[in-house]
This record gives structure tokens, C-alpha cells and sequence, in this order.
């Protein structure tokens, strides 16, 4: 069973999904029904159901549970709010799966950018496949793909698939970033050393 619920934001509600391992899908400017038909259509033949209406096996709440207060304390500024929330990528590609760990690794309030993501993961010449990967990863704000920016400090793209047009998108993603104490033109961006190590 995943069971969905959603969490208010600045710009609207993040919508989250969790079964008992963790969370399996998290979206910005979409509607209830469109994000329940999002996770359907990735997990297909399991149950999904609505946290705030339907009964949930006690499993899948309390990671539903977990993830919705996390959620709520990193919009509240608390840098490692989402550091130990379990997730899934189920159905990804070892690519995208390898991609999204490089993503997770880049702190609160650092950027990087597709490009040195790539040397990163080893790939130095992949940026754009990197960007691809990027742009498909199902659980933003926990892989923090707002944190992967262009290789010349501007924002960059951000969402991917999400619905909503690409100006929505990137205000969420510049929020995010400002946030975490670092917008892109807006001063000096902080890039990531990856803990001392240059990507």
C-alpha cells in the first residue's frame, strides 16, 4: 500500500507518497488527483490512498507520517530535516539511480552543476545525460535536484515532468535556493566540494 498526503508550501502544496520502506514520489503544482494517477501509473497494481481519508496500514502512515513533519520542518529552515527520511526510486534506471545518489550528496545551502555532477559520478562527459537523469527524479527536495544549477551560475531548469509552466517552476526553485541561503543571481553561489573532494 502508498499512501499520499500533502504538506503546504509557500507556492501551494508538495504532495508526498510513502509505502512502508519510505517515500516513493513527492510533486509541486499538481492536484490531488493528478498526483494519486502520477503514482498509480509508477507502481502499477498497488493500492494507493489518501492519508487524510482512507484507512493505511500502519507501516506505510508512519513513513507517510515521518515524511509529511519532515517536510514541514525543512520548509521551516531546518538544514537536515530530510537527511534520514528512507526512499525508493523504484523503477528507475541504474543511471538514474547513480545520477540521484550524486544529487543527494550535495549539502544544504551549496550548489553544483550538471557538469561537475558528472565528474562526480565518474561520467565527466555525460552533463547532459546527467541534466536527463536529473529532470526525472521522482522525490525532489529529498534528491535536491534545486540544488544543481547551470555550469555558469544561473538557475538553470528545474521539475522536469511536474506540471506546471517553466516560470512556476523556477520561482519554486529559486525559493528553495534562497531558502538554503544561496540564490543564483542574487550574489555569490556557494559550489559544493563534495565534502572537500572537487568534483
Amino acid at each position: 500500500m502508498i499512501g499520499i498526503d500533502a504538506v503546504e508550501a509557500p507556492w501551494g502544496p508538495v504532495h508526498v507518497a510513502a509505502d512502508a520502506e519510505g517515500v516513493v514520489a513527492l510533486e509541486v503544482l499538481t492536484t490531488p488527483d493528478a498526483f494519486a494517477g502520477s503514482v498509480r501509473r509508477r507502481h502499477p497494481g498497488r493500492t494507493v490512498a489518501d492519508g487524510r481519508a482512507d484507512p493505511i496500514e500502519p507501516a506505510a502512515w508512519g513513513r507517510l507520517a515521518a515524511a509529511v513533519e519532515a517536510i514541514e520542518a525543512f520548509l521551516d529552515g531546518r538544514p537536515d530535516a530530510l537527511a534520514t527520511l528512507p526512499y525508493g526510486l523504484h523503477g528507475l534506471s541504474a543511471w538514474d539511480r547513480l545520477v540521484l545518489d550524486g544529487v543527494r550528496t550535495v549539502p544544504w545551502g551549496e550548489v553544483t552543476s550538471y557538469g561537475r555532477l558528472a565528474r562526480r559520478i565518474g561520467r565527466p562527459r555525460a552533463a547532459r545525460a546527467v541534466g536527463g537523469a536529473v529532470g526525472r527524479n521522482p522525490i525532489g527536495l529529498l534528491v535536491p535536484c534545486h540544488r544543481v544549477i547551470a555550469g555558469d551560475g544561473s538557475i538553470g531548469g528545474y521539475g522536469g515532468s511536474w506540471l506546471g509552466d517553466r516560470d512556476a517552476l523556477l520561482t519554486i526553485k529559486r525559493r528553495l535556493l534562497a531558502l538554503e541561503g544561496d540564490e543564483p543571481g542574487m550574489g555569490p553561489v556557494t559550489w559544493t566540494t563534495f565534502g572537500g573532494q572537487h568534483g
